[in-house]
């Protein structure tokens, strides 16, 4: 005799079937991770809007979907990259009239809070690093070395200021004030993206804010950058139910990745070539200063 009662699997198996089943909410997690813009000699790898375009219009294809997660990880990068991205993202969400939660893991820091206010809520963990709301450029200065060396620098150059910054030439006073005046602009145009997105959810003075300064996501609350702090599988549940269906987008980065060794695996040389060893190896080392600046 075969049992039919409610909890037998026959039951369980008819109400899966049902067509009047509802079905559970679906959330698309985008995966955001990494230094964004296009870093090493290749100029192919980081986080752009070429490289998520794709990944961005799949997170938003479904007609069920309750919401879009954003899982970031970014210490920042290229502003430019950091504004596209963004705005696609916000494109989709008004077209599409769904609510954008971001989630802050290690680190949204510099152009990774920027992807961050692209959602209409962010939370983090007690313990990540948030902010740094400011714009830096770096490089080194490498005429005490050649004059040391013997070496004479010979640039040829039509436009007087087309040389500019030229790690091989003392800096000039006009050359860096140039540079900062770029970067006020570039600064002006992140403070507008945080003051649009977060409004009056900011608890403090500009000055404080926007110094380029970084915090815990506990502080970060209380600045009002970040609207609560909770996991994202606990806060999905609390919001749309224990039932919600998350679909992944983007790869789970790899265990070599997340010790922060796979910048120099990637530099290093296989098969014997060793043509490019150099260059890469630098821009592994400027990728690794970059996240350790945050002590990851």
């Amino acid at each position: 005799m075969i049992e039919t009662g409610p909890g037998t699997p026959i039951a369980s198996a008819r109400r899966r079937l049902s067509p009047f089943r509802k079905r559970p909410p679906l959330v698309s997690v985008l995966r955001l991770g990494g230094v964004i813009g296009r870093t090493g000699p290749g100029r192919g790898s980081g986080l752009t809007i070429d490289s998520l375009e794709r990944a961005i219009d799949r997170a938003f294809r479904s007609r069920r979907l309750a919401a879009v997660a954003l899982a970031v990880n970014s210490p920042g990068g290229s502003p430019v990259q950091s504004a596209l991205i963004s705005r696609r993202i916000r494109q989709h969400a008004e077209n599409r009239a769904v609510p954008i939660l971001a989630f802050a893991e290690d680190v949204a820091t510099s152009g990774g809070y920027w992807l961050a206010c692209a959602a209409d809520e962010i939370f983090a963990d007690e313990n990540s690093i948030v902010g740094s709301i400011g714009v830096v450029s770096a490089g080194f200065g490498f005429d005490g070395l050649i004059a040391r060396c013997g070496i004479e620098r010979r640039l040829y150059s039509a436009g007087p200021r087309k040389g500019m910054l030229d790690p091989f030439r003392p800096a000039a006073e006009d050359d860096v004030a140039h540079l900062r005046n770029l970067q006020s602009e570039v600064h002006e145009a992140f403070k507008s993206h945080v003051r649009a997105r977060r409004g009056r959810r900011l608890k403090e003075t500009e000055e404080i804010l926007f110094s380029g300064a970084f915090w815990t996501g506990r502080r970060a609350m209380a600045l009002g950058l970040v609207d609560g702090l909770g996991e994202m599988r606990s806060v999905l549940h609390e919001r749309f139910g224990t039932d919600v269906r998350l679909r992944w987008i983007g790869q789970r980065p790899s265990l070599r990745r997340r010790l922060g060794i796979a910048p120099f695996l990637r530099a290093w040389p296989e098969g014997g070539a060793t043509a490019s060893i150099t260059a890469e190896m630098i821009a592994a080392l400027d990728e690794w200063a970059v996240w350790k600046r945050y002590g990851l």
